[in-house]
């Protein structure tokens, strides 16, 4: 996501840096470089025009310090422009105690509503909420199975009557919601086209009846401005709140999710990052600019962390690491921890500094797999005490993992070596304390 806009910014800063300062001449060919970058990234004519308008005024203006150099300031221009386009601030969604949430999700067919409902309900039961999804999609055939099936998994309910109009649906989810004491309602709607009457005026009767808090626009990034041109005719005629924007993972080229406030006047609420039902992230504008700009986005890292790391079991590891009893089963249950965050590329990329240096790099998923594949073939002895794993046992662990024995050679040495590293950090804690030094050692 972002990638190659990320890389053209990268260029573009990387000739300002070695400029004295800012002058009419090199903002104006660094807004000609930033316009194609932009268009390039299928993000909307009008909205690159005025975008760059804006950069190029701030940028000649007196907002310019004398403090920075000519680098850094345009670069703080850039993003502060970025996350305004981007609506500025999040907009998250407002919980009423005292009644029942309900919303609504519309789209095209295939934009992939059914999963963002899925999603969704995960994300609000994460928060504490008690949710009810509602399969009012009558007209694809299996659509109602297909969230019947994720309802299932994430043991979320489902309301479904497949001999009924999608009105009816509606209307009977909302009594039974609020007859169980359900906190919100999540109606899934069929895939419609802007151009299709009778669809459309089906969904503004939903709409109309369900009275829903937040009415979402689900659109495909991947079809970059054919979304954007989608959602503003979709606008027209149901005034939507918010766009959830899926396959954002994709190759996307980030288009849609510039443009589409500035089209609509509905800013990205939400944008899907994957097929795993928790694979969700709110949208924040000025995270996202920090991270189209190779600046990182620490907060969401942070936030990554929080939701998969068990502040006892941290506790209880920062205590072995202190008396150099960190085992192989430790380093197996806090290598699956970094694996609930996502995929490594995407963490490294949010570490400030660290991503853009690092982005050429082949980070192999596949050995984090092999190294958990090893260590679960150790008995329990064997992770607890690696020194008992003689010759016989390596090949039988080799055999049992499906690598060679110098892959389990290759990982026993380099526990060994972080095990070292541990002793000598607590030697230095010793001296002044703990804290900081063994705290360097977690993950996070």
């Amino acid at each position: 996501m972002f990638e190659e806009l990320t890389n053209r910014f990268e260029t573009i800063f990387k000739k300002l840096r070695g400029r004295g300062l800012l002058s009419e001449d090199n903002i104006s060919e660094a807004m000609r470089d930033v316009k194609r970058a932009l268009l390039e990234a299928d993000v909307n004519y009008k909205v690159v025009k005025a975008f760059t308008e804006q950069v190029k005024q701030k940028a000649l203006g007196s907002e310019v310090l004398k403090s920075v150099t000519p680098g850094q300031q345009f670069v703080k221009i850039v993003h502060g422009e970025l996350a305004s386009l981007m609506g500025g601030s999040a907009r998250t969604f407002r919980f009423h105690t005292n009644r029942l949430n309900t919303i609504v999700l519309a789209g095209l067919q295939g934009s992939g509503k059914t999963t963002a409902c899925a999603k969704l309900a995960l994300y609000f039961r994460k928060q504490g909420h008690r949710p009810l999804m509602v399969a009012c999609d009558t007209y694809r055939p299996a659509a109602i199975n297909q969230l019947q099936t994720l309802g299932k998994a994430l043991t979320i309910p489902v309301f479904s009557e497949a001999d009924k109009s999608p009105l009816d649906i509606c209307k009977e989810a909302i009594k039974v919601a609020k007859r169980e004491l359900y906190s919100m309602v999540l109606i899934d709607t069929a895939g419609r086209l802007h151009i299709d009457d009778d669809m459309m005026k089906e969904l503004r009767d939903i709409c109309a009846l369900a009275n829903p808090d937040e009415i979402y626009f689900v659109a495909d990034a991947m079809t970059g401005q054919d979304a954007v041109n989608v959602a503003g005719e979709f606008y027209k005629q149901v005034h939507f709140s918010g766009v959830f924007l899926t396959k954002m993972d994709g190759d996307a080229r980030g288009g849609a999710a510039l443009s589409i406030l500035q089209v609509t006047g509905a800013p990205v609420v939400f944008i899907g990052m994957g097929e795993k039902p928790d694979a969700l992230e709110p949208f924040y504008p000025e995270r996202m600019a920090s991270r189209i700009l190779g600046m990182g986005d620490i907060v969401s890292l942070v936030e990554k962390a929080q939701e998969v790391i068990d502040v006892e079991k941290s506790r209880k590891l920062e205590s072995k690491i202190r008396k150099n009893e960190f085992t192989l089963q430790d380093f197996l249950d806090q290598l699956r921890q970094i694996k609930k965050m996502g995929s490594l590329q995407e963490l490294i990329a949010m570490i400030p500094g660290v991503g853009s240096q690092l982005k050429d790099v082949d980070v192999d998923a596949g050995m984090l797999k092999k190294i958990e594949a090893i260590i679960c073939s150790m008995t329990v002895g064997e992770r607890n005490k690696p020194l008992i794993i003689d010759g016989n046992r390596r090949r039988r662990i080799s055999a049992g993992s499906g690598t060679t024995v110098q892959d389990v050679n290759k990982l026993l040495k380099q526990f060994d070596s972080m095990k070292m590293m541990m002793k000598r950090m607590n030697k230095i804690a010793g001296k002044r304390g703990y804290g900081a030094a063994v705290r360097n050692l977690m993950p996070f």
